[in-house]
């Protein structure tokens, strides 16, 4: 099946394309995906990040263009922080929104990711904190624990659940465009600029992008982030509440790999408590 075209690029190449396949793939698994890419996509008119159309989806696999990559460079990341708050500013129907013309859950990495179709009937459900604590916390705690990778943590991550429930976190910023999954790997350096990849779109709190990209180290981050705060100033305390964002994929984390991450995800907890 093919996809529409997503608008201007950096002159794509596709004689040699990416493919991307995971046998027995669930069904809409690399549909959803393409999905998020052409929402991600509908923001690059405006200003947005970069890209890659969608050459073919299939059940079990996605073909995308092959991306050329370089090194980082300063000026590079700068573009992005721009073009990252203009994705961002492109904005969702709600928290918790798929990408346009997707009705279904979606995933983060192989992970399911619960989605609100419709907007909440309620101004508390329709909160940020309300659609965080129960379609990202709750869900992939429950899973944590189900691995066996989250034990007295998981207190921490409830108290929060409870915090964000009593609207704790909010701020009155309408939804954002997200990415969903912004971490290094997921963020190509190329000639042409920054080309996101592999996202899990949905629309929620831009910070939650911004404090992916600070989990795992992303090259001139710093730059990244002065640059997205000119285009589009962050909230007063932005940094403090990067712990909050961060317990989410540490629980998705701990639920597909174990590890540390499980301990990771209470100490973010603690720290996004010890701010609300």
């Amino acid at each position: 099946m093919s996809a529409p075209d997503h608008g201007p690029g950096p002159g794509w190449a596709t004689a040699d394309p990416f493919v991307k396949s995971r046998a027995g793939a669930p069904e809409g698994f690399f549909a959803a995906e393409a999905a998020g890419l052409a929402w991600l996509a509908g923001a690059r008119p405006s200003g947005g990040a970069l890209v890659p159309p969608v050459l073919e989806v299939a059940r079990e696999r996605i073909v995308l263009p092959r991306v050329e990559q370089v090194d980082p460079a300063p000026q590079v990341a700068e573009a992005f922080g721009r073009e990252l708050a203009a994705t961002h500013a492109a904005g969702a129907p709600h928290h918790g929104a798929p990408p346009a013309r997707w009705r279904g859950d979606g995933w983060v990495g192989t992970a399911p990711l619960r989605h609100l179709l419709d907007a909440p009937a309620t101004s508390a459900g329709a909160s940020w904190g309300a659609f965080f604590a129960r379609c990202r916390l709750a869900p992939h705690l429950a899973a944590a624990r189900d691995a066996g990778a989250v034990d007295d943590d998981a207190r921490a991550v409830e108290r929060l659940c409870a915090r964000l429930e009593d609207g704790a976190a909010e701020d009155g910023r309408p939804p954002a465009r997200l990415h969903g999954d912004l971490w290094a790997g997921n963020a190509l350096w190329t000639a042409a600029g920054v080309v996101l990849v592999d996202p899990a779109a949905h629309g929620g709190h831009a910070e939650t992008d911004l404090a992916m990209l600070a989990l795992f180290g992303l090259p001139h981050l710093e730059r990244v982030l002065a640059a997205y705060d000119e285009a589009a100033p962050l909230a007063d305390g932005w940094r403090d509440r990067v712990p909050l964002h961060q317990v989410h994929p540490l629980l998705v984390h701990a639920q597909l790999f174990g590890g540390s991450c499980g301990a990771a995800a209470g100490s973010a907890a603690r720290a996004a408590l010890s701010v609300l």
